[in-house]
């Protein structure tokens, strides 16, 4: 068996933002990109990565707004998840990453599904943990957001649930989990994002992902289209006492792929949290599985 590898912190400038990324093995043309969701960042692959890395070359960026990389204020810069996956497929290629198995979650699933429905030929694979393609994952939950986006009033914004404080932050990793769960949560997780988000005009830049991902529900038929002409495999990873993401959402990845395989954990939306010696193996299997399938040795 493989020894972990060392996972290495750096940064570029693309696009004319500082990005911070993490990345563990040896650089290849052929990757596995992870993409954190939100209030976190790379940090959630913190544990993965050197495990992963000791079979394929894996890259982690902080998607701009949050952990290292640089957060425009919102009246600077456009922050929509389009515009992102520009800065992460300029990251990939600076890299020389051609091809790549994508592992998206939250509020990074809209950013790999622009890069995936615009180059469908890079992505040999898809892991999706607890991140929606689908209706019926937006469940009753998301009724204030729809009202919101389709009106985006003072009045509709004041009744959309209070998760841009320290105790919102905390509930996104502890909300809906059993109490045996969430003690396996570090608190360091939600401390360091509610850190980052307390800095001046951050939970704006957090507000305009949530404002944004009206389009990425607007998209569901061009992904369903993605998937339904592409059919990449897809490893799905859930947390089910996830409260944002109904669990029905499993199902719809089931019935719109051939090559399909899920894994329902007694977990929450942040499921690497609790799990990460189950994740790392499947994930290891899942890339060596993908990569000897395109003639990638790993």
């Amino acid at each position: 068996m493989k020894h972990e590898a060392k996972t290495r912190h750096r940064d570029r400038e693309l696009n004319g933002l500082r990005v911070h990324y993490r990345e563990a093995g040896a650089p290849s043309t052929t990757a596995v990109v992870l993409l954190h969701g939100a209030p976190s960042s790379s940090y959630s692959f913190r544990e993965v990565l050197p495990i992963l890395g000791a079979h394929a070359y894996v890259v982690a960026p902080d998607v701009p707004g949050f952990g290292f990389s640089d957060a425009p204020p919102v009246e600077e810069y456009d922050y929509t998840y389009e515009g992102l996956s520009h800065v992460i497929e300029a990251l990939l290629d600076d890299l020389g990453v051609e091809r790549y198995v994508l592992f998206v979650t939250d509020y990074g699933t809209p950013v790999g599904y622009f890069l995936a429905t615009r180059h469908p030929e890079r992505v040999l694979g898809l892991v999706v943990q607890n991140g929606n393609a689908h209706e019926a994952g937006l469940g009753q939950g998301w009724d204030s957001a729809r009202r919101f986006w389709a009106e985006p009033t003072e009045e509709n914004r004041s009744a959309l649930p209070d998760w841009l404080t320290f105790k919102g932050t905390k509930d996104t990793y502890l909300g809906g989990l059993p109490e045996e769960i969430a003690e396996l949560h570090p608190p360091e997780s939600w401390h360091l994002d509610w850190n980052h988000l307390s800095r001046p005009g951050h939970t704006e830049v957090y507000f305009q992902f949530f404002y944004d991902y009206r389009n990425h529900v607007a998209r569901f038929d061009e992904i369903a289209e993605y998937h339904a002409t592409h059919q990449p495999p897809c490893m799905v990873l859930w947390g089910r006492h996830d409260p944002a993401f109904d669990i029905a959402e499993v199902l719809a990845y089931h019935q719109a792929l051939s090559t399909f395989e899920a894994h329902i954990f007694d977990g929450g939306h942040f499921l690497l949290e609790t799990h990460t010696a189950e994740v790392a193996e499947l994930l290891v299997r899942f890339t060596r599985d993908i990569f000897y399938r395109a003639g990638v040795a790993a």
